[in-house]
This record gives C-alpha cells, structure tokens and sequence, in this order.
C-alpha cells in the first residue's frame, strides 16, 4: 500500500495545524508520498515585490514574474521547512520539485481559451515512476512542492491537487494506492458556513449538480476533478478531510471526512 497524501495552503500557514498534522502523518503505516500547496506565503511575497496574484478558478495565472517567485517560495521555503520538521521527528524525508531527478515533466498549458502562463498540465508519462519508487523502497519519503519542469530548462507551476493525482495514478500502475487530500475543513460541505455539513460520499455522477447549485466551487472543483480523475485510473480510494485527520483516513476504513467514489 502507497499513501499520496497532499495538503492545502491553508494548513501550510497555520503552524499549528501544520505541526499536527505532521506528527500524524508520520504514523501512516506502509510507503507515503507527500504533495503540498504553497498557502498564502506566495501571494504575501507577490505583493511585497508588487506583483499583484492573480487567480481563475482557483488556478493562479504565473507570468514570468510570477514563476520565480512560485518556484522560491514552493520549492524553497515551504518545502524544506517541511522537510526539516519532518526530520525532526524522525521522518528521513527528501524535498522535491518534478525538475529534480526528472520525477515530473510537465507540459507548458495552450494560452487559449485562457492564458494561465507559465503553467503546467501533466500527462500520463509525466510522472517517473522508476525513480520515485526507487526512493520509496530506500525508506526515503518524498516531499514533492508544486513545481514541475518541461524538460527544456523551464520551470512550470502546477495545481498540487493535479500532482497529487498524477503520482497517485502513476504509483497505482504497480501497488495499492490511497489518495487523501488534506485541508482546514472536516470534508467537502454542503454548507460552507456549516462546519458539521460534511458530506459523507461523493459520487462521480453527483459533481455536476454540485458544481450547478454552487455547493462545490473554486479550488474544490479541481479537487473534485482530480480526485474522480484518479478513481478512474486505478487509485483504490480518495478521501477529502481535514488535516488533523490525516492517520485516519490513511487507516483501513479510512472512516472520516469524504469518501470520492465513481459508482
């Protein structure tokens, strides 16, 4: 069994949360990947170096500008803080970007209908599954942050919540695979302002209605999207729930937060 665990912006900028969620995390039994966000820490330096963040559908638009300052901040700052607090604890972990051992290469997304820059899509070889599981099966823990490479010598922005999926697929060609994003709510919610509202299974034929009725919105649509995405491909189950409950959704019945399933 793999575990891909990725984690939003939104832990990543609570120390506290992020602190726990760290601890639990090291306690998922069997091999793990971890993917994370950069949080407001990108948006922060943007606009001390003004360079105003801009967003479209919950994707960031990365201009040249833009792509230095991702890639210092993802890739830099938060990733081996993250890498550090893991090995505090134990955990003999590796920070990563997909440049880094050629693990994700990406492609450079069309400008049309909207141009998102500097910006990545991935595609089914994208991931190096050779090599990231040459370094799960040494005992090292990847720490992937979210920024890819084209393979000539530029550097590309890419949702974490797609890496994620992508490395969660890529892995499930070979082993079991449970995918489990983590964030600040208990689940995806009926009712945003409702923290108790969490709806227990998601199914595949469902997104639409929700996406209609506003109930899934912004940067849950591409969780959404990315999670089903993975269900289709072979990833054995997908769980959406907050970062403290992170070991348990990991466990066997995985029994909290969302359940994605495609039936």
């Amino acid at each position: 069994m793999v575990t891909v665990v990725k984690i939003g912006g939104n832990v990543i900028d609570s120390p506290e949360l992020l602190a726990t969620f760290l601890e639990r995390y090291i306690k998922i039994d069997g091999l793990k990947v971890l993917v994370h966000g950069g949080g407001k820490i990108a948006s922060a330096v943007s606009q001390a170096l003004g360079v105003a963040p801009q967003m479209v559908d919950g994707r960031r638009v990365t201009d040249a500008q833009t792509i230095d300052i991702v890639t210092m901040v993802y890739a830099g700052l938060v990733n081996k803080r993250m890498v550090a607090s893991l090995q505090a604890l134990g955990c003999n972990a590796i920070g990563l970007s997909g440049a880094d051992a050629n693990l994700i290469c990406g492609v450079k997304r069309p400008s049309q209908p909207i141009d998102f820059g500097f910006v990545a899509d991935l595609t089914d070889s994208s991931i190096n599954t050779e090599v990231l599981t040459q370094l799960l099966e040494v005992g090292i823990c990847p720490v992937f942050s979210a920024i890819v490479h084209d393979g000539n010598g530029q550097l590309l922005n890419c949702n974490a919540d797609t890496i994620a999926s992508s490395i969660a697929v890529a892995l499930a060609r070979q082993s079991e695979v449970k995918l489990v994003y983590c964030f600040e709510k208990r689940g995806v919610l009926a009712d945003v302002e409702d923290d108790t509202s969490v709806i227990k299974t998601i199914k595949k034929d469902q997104l639409n209605e929700l996406v209609s009725t506003g109930v899934v919105a912004k940067g849950m649509l591409p969780k959404l999207q990315n999670s089903f995405d993975a269900l289709d491909h072979g990833v054995a189950s997908v769980v959406i729930t907050q970062a403290e409950d992170v070991l348990l959704a990991a466990s066997a019945d995985g029994s909290c937060g969302t359940t994605l399933c495609i039936e």
